[in-house]
């Protein structure tokens, strides 16, 4: 596969493989009435239910739309594909996890960036131009 798709490909799949694993966190431990009488808080608890605890209190706190803001913030300000990718993801984390307002803007400040590093980075066409210019036909 030639190198220049997969930079181009890599980032969205990547995005597509973090939201899957929210989802499954979010409808596999989080939302499910049994998980929550499985963490009642009595003596018997499994050894993962103080973690789950602690992904609970991440939304209740809104911990994740300020996470997201933050990366939000850090992709407008230090202009690296990674910076925007990392934006998309934690809103989309933040998203799926009870921080609708935050984790949309996010994910959307770190798509457009993602969108923009990647348009930037297009080989020019056999003309040398990117498709920027309308050229008249001699």
């Amino acid at each position: 596969m030639n190198s220049s798709l997969i930079r181009v490909f890599l980032p969205w799949f990547l995005l597509l493989v973090v939201g899957a694993l929210t989802a499954a966190l979010r409808f596999g431990v989080i939302e499910p009435s049994d998980m929550a009488h499985l963490c009642d808080g009595s003596a018997s608890n499994p050894a993962w239910c103080q973690w789950r605890q602690w992904v609970v209190l991440g939304f209740l706190g809104y911990g994740y739309g300020w996470a997201a803001l933050l990366a939000a913030a850090v992709a407008l300000v230090w202009k690296r594909p990674f910076a925007a990718w990392l934006a998309a993801a934690v809103g989309l984390f933040a998203l799926m996890m009870y921080c609708f307002e935050a984790g949309a803007f996010a994910l959307l400040v770190g798509s457009l960036r993602l969108v923009r590093f990647q348009a930037t980075a297009a080989p020019a066409d056999e003309n040398g131009q990117r498709d920027r210019q309308v050229q008249p036909q001699p």
